[in-house]
């Protein structure tokens, strides 16, 4: 296989390029900025189509980590806020594939009957445990609510 061959169904590794039946496409969508072409042209205008995506962005990963601790889908926000930087930043499209790919390895991982297995066993033999532990401090000390306990 040559990376400069025309024939079809040819992969040019060096480029990322497939050939298909003569029809080019990359692989995965390149990296760089998804701004119109207008604003492309224009290198002030596109500085400031960066900026704003940039704080667009930033407010919505802001936003994300707030909610991490409070009742909201923290880190699905903060995804977001990376998909946004995604559309203008080379940085955060790497970052988006490099998440794609270990939480697709993660999902066949966890799909795997073995680790399935185990994972059941240690989620049931941890559960035994603290239900030995608080029927243990049960036993010994009794369900004392905090707002019925008497200062002496």
């Amino acid at each position: 296989m040559n990376t400069g061959s025309n024939e079809p169904g040819e992969v040019a590794v060096a480029t990322g390029q497939i050939e298909v039946d003569g029809v080019k496409g990359d692989s995965e969508q390149g990296l760089g900025s998804r701004a119109p072409e207008f604003i492309k042209a224009r290198r002030a205008l596109h500085v400031s189509w960066q900026v704003g995506v940039f704080v667009i962005g930033l407010a919505v990963v802001v936003a994300g980590i707030i909610m991490l601790p409070l009742p909201g889908p923290g880190w699905v926000v903060i995804f977001g806020g990376m998909a946004i930087w995604a559309t203008e930043f080379v940085w955060a499209q790497l970052v988006l594939r490099w998440t794609k790919r270990k939480v697709t390895e993660a999902a066949q991982r966890a799909l795997d009957p073995k680790v399935r297995r185990r994972n059941i066993i240690l989620m049931t033999i941890g559960l035994v445990i603290v239900g030995v532990l608080v029927g243990f401090y049960v036993w010994k000390f009794g369900i004392v609510m905090p707002w019925k306990i008497k200062d002496q």
